[in-house]
């Protein structure tokens, strides 16, 4: 049983052929969504929703589940904390309340949460649809409560399946890009600049002194998706020394972003703006907009030209070869880096050193026979520090192995049914394919990797898991803690326990398990310090966990709603609802600036009545990310020639428009788009929808002049994200692109 709150079919085409052959084998799928996508086509049944309204309706089916008793009652008991909050948020959303909110039949909610609770394992998959709202972070964790209360979550077939964009976009995420964490998400405690010091082989010292001030190292930096405010906000008001002055769009698409009317502004007080990409992309039409000096062009190697290693949205890890050499001035991303570093000063830094002196990272002879570190080294530095989520046993020469053996993997289990490999004589047999992590230890261990999160019917080495504890072991007297029973297979501590450190260790009497090199390597440090991985190995020795053994928290107390809330939309459709469930009150410093919210939604209480549409926004198959590269694919851009407004047929002909005519779809911004109309029955009245993936117009003007000579992509149209209106999710900084309001003329 599959329920999806993304469109798969268009967005994530390769993994859409995942439900398509679960749907093959049996399984019922049900789409909820507020257009009727490909997904819905393929979907047994499909339900339309008011964008934004999620949460109620996740509450409202838990509604449902608990009034009949459909709820795991003994995966809870033992499992998860705090249901019984949950249940009292729930008990609100009657069928006539969330029909009211939501605009879904009771018998519709009813219905996906009766299939669910008696098609067990089932599973929910979303992506942008969930996240892109101010109240992103509520609807995920809506989601992911909605599967523990059912007990889908550690089991296989079910769970909670979050797709993401791009191949690497799971990768990247690991390896540190957040502004609020280290590599690993080890956060930006001392402990954890002390423990990638020592990784990187860096004087911690040097380290401090690159801050201006010590409560610096230790603040979270800027998000991308306020980088317009941290330009333009006044100084008084941001929580650092100065404004913005320089940003580096590297492999980053600013069409991708909000408010694109603003963002021209920002791009015009910058000192400083570098372009990192295969392709100029919008930014640099954008740039020549508003200025002529201070903009840089630095032409990345794209991913046929470079190797290393990429994780998947399953977070299993595959070895890339590089298939040609990188194309005319072209540089790979570490080889940039490390030249930026060079100017820069740090680029031993950069490269760390060895007890012993040598490089931790060597050099390689690169593009036009230039120094590059070596990509083998570099995931070799994960594998010393990313401990927390185990992206330590998957090494080079693990990768590697896999993909030179890619025949020896069950399609369906993706365990390695035996074999060695033939350059190394390493024996495959019961690894996964690419090591999803966590795969525990160091690669020596030849732990299997986690085929899936929090599976306890299986032993550790088997690639099985249970919740982690991370939230310490008791809150409000209320132990945090596994119930007794609730272990994963073979584990010598069937209770819960705690994360493992070198004092629970010495409790257990398993320190002598360690090496005399481990132990001296473990003193005074936790599983996720020990660089021996002695404290890892003991642990998955006594059938343990390294990260501990508690319950998965459905209240997360230190969020601004523990419980997730339906919240409007900044610009909601239906003011009669905003009194009841108001947004979050405007924020001074999040992210070293002030967020907005209750003022913004106040303010344009009574925006519905001259915008009267919801527009949203979303992915094409034809085209990916920002656009720039495959518009200018000539035969990818044959398929899509143009940017266009889907608007149902009773709103076009009340507008006086027909299918295929150009309109101005103008937002509250006063930011108007120049599109064609495809009349479709796909959006519901009230709703438009517009997809993200162009750029090059700029209300009703071709840029084209705008780009470099021979680069302007050969299909251009208005960026949606010129027009979209201002809102953040209050605990991630992701922006609101999915509800926001619009009117739609002749053009």
């Amino acid at each position: 049983m599959r329920s999806l709150q993304d469109h798969a079919a268009e967005a994530h085409p390769v993994s859409m052929l995942h439900t398509l052959h679960a749907k093959e084998n049996g399984a019922k799928v049900i789409c909820v969504d507020p257009r009727f996508t490909r997904t819905a086509a393929k979907a047994d049944k499909y339900y339309r929703i008011r964008s934004g309204t999620d949460v109620a309706f996740l509450m409202g089916m838990m509604h449902h589940i608990f009034k009949n008793g459909w709820e795991d009652k003994e995966y809870i008991a033992a499992r998860v904390y705090g249901i019984d909050k949950v249940k009292e948020e729930a008990a609100k959303w009657t069928p006539e309340e969330v029909e009211r909110v939501t605009g879904m039949k009771e018998a519709e909610v009813r219905d996906v949460a009766e299939t669910m609770a008696k098609n067990k394992p089932s599973t929910i998959i979303w992506a942008m649809g969930q996240t892109q709202h101010t109240n992103g972070n509520a609807i995920v964790r809506a989601s992911c409560i909605f599967q523990l209360v059912l007990g889908n979550v550690g089991v296989s077939g079910g769970g909670t399946n979050i797709y993401r964009g791009h191949d690497n976009v799971q990768g990247a995420t690991d390896v540190g890009p957040n502004p609020d964490s280290l590599p690993g998400y080890y956060g930006l405690v001392p402990g954890a600049w002390a423990h990638f010091a020592k990784v990187w082989g860096v004087d911690l010292d040097w380290i401090k002194k690159q801050f201006p001030t010590p409560a610096m190292m230790e603040k979270p930096g800027l998000t991308v998706s306020r980088w317009i405010d941290a330009v333009l906000e006044k100084n008084e008001l941001i929580d650092q020394d100065s404004n913005l002055k320089a940003v580096v769009f590297w492999g980053h698409a600013p069409n991708s972003q909000s408010r694109g009317k603003e963002m021209i502004d920002a791009i015009k007080k910058l000192e400083l703006l570098v372009v990192v990409d295969p392709y100029p992309s919008a930014t640099a039409a954008m740039a020549a907009m508003s200025r002529q000096d201070g903009v840089y062009l630095l032409p990345a190697a794209t991913q046929l030209e470079c190797s290393g290693s990429a994780t998947a949205s399953n977070r299993s890890i595959q070895w890339r070869e590089k298939v040609i050499e990188p194309m005319f001035e072209s540089r790979t991303d570490h080889m940039i880096m490390y030249q930026l570093a060079q100017k820069f000063g740090y680029a031993d830094q950069l490269l760390g050193k060895q007890s012993d002196g040598k490089l931790r990272i060597k050099l390689t002879k690169g593009a036009k026979g230039m120094d590059e570190p070596d990509v083998e080294d570099i995931l070799r530095e994960i594998n010393r520090s990313v401990w927390t989520i185990g992206y330590t046993g998957q090494s080079p020469e693990r990768l590697q192995a896999h993909m030179r053996n890619m025949h020896v993997f069950d399609v369906k289990t993706l365990r390695a049914k035996g074999g060695k490999d033939a350059k190394t004589g390493y024996v495959l047999d019961g690894d996964y394919f690419g090591l999803p992590w966590p795969c525990f230890g160091t690669a020596e261990i030849k732990h299997p990797g986690s085929p899936n999160l929090y599976d306890n019917s299986r032993h550790v080495m088997d690639g099985g898991g249970n919740f982690r504890a991370n939230f310490g072991v008791e809150r409000d007297g209320v132990s945090l803690l596994a119930s007794d029973g609730s272990h994963s297979k073979g584990a010598e501590i069937t209770t819960g326990y705690p994360e493992f450190d070198h004092v629970l260790l010495k409790k257990l009497g398993w320190w002598d398990d360690l090496t005399e090199v481990e132990q001296k390597a473990a003193e005074g440090k936790n599983w996720k310090t020990d660089l021996s991985g002695g404290i890892q190995r003991v642990a998955m020795k006594h059938g343990c966990h390294p990260f501990g053994n508690a319950k998965a928290r459905a209240v997360v107390w230190n969020f601004p709603d523990p419980v997730p809330l339906h919240r409007e939309a900044l610009y909601s459709p239906r003011p009669d609802l905003i009194d009841k469930y108001p947004t979050h009150a405007d924020q001074k410093n999040r992210w070293r600036l002030p967020v907005l919210f209750k003022s913004v939604q106040d303010a344009n209480k009574d925006a519905v009545k001259s915008y009267p549409l919801v527009m949203t926004s979303g992915r094409l198959t034809e085209y990916e990310g920002g656009g720039d590269e495959t518009r200018s694919n000539p035969w990818l851009a044959e398929l899509q020639q143009e940017m266009f407004v889907e608007i149902n047929p009773k709103d076009a002909n009340d507008r006086g428009v027909r299918n295929n005519e150009y309109v101005w779809v103008e937002s509250p911004t006063k930011a108007k788009l120049k599109v064609k109309t495809l009349v479709t029955e796909r959006v519901g009245a009230g709703t438009v929808f517009l997809p993200f993936h162009f750029a090059g117009w700029w209300q009703g003007l071709d840029l084209r002049d705008k780009y470099p000579e021979g680069t302007a992509p050969i299909v251009r149209g208005e960026a949606v994200n010129t027009a979209t209106t201002y809102g953040y999710d209050i605990v991630t900084m992701m922006q609101e692109t999915k509800t926001t309001l619009c009117q739609v003329s002749r053009a």
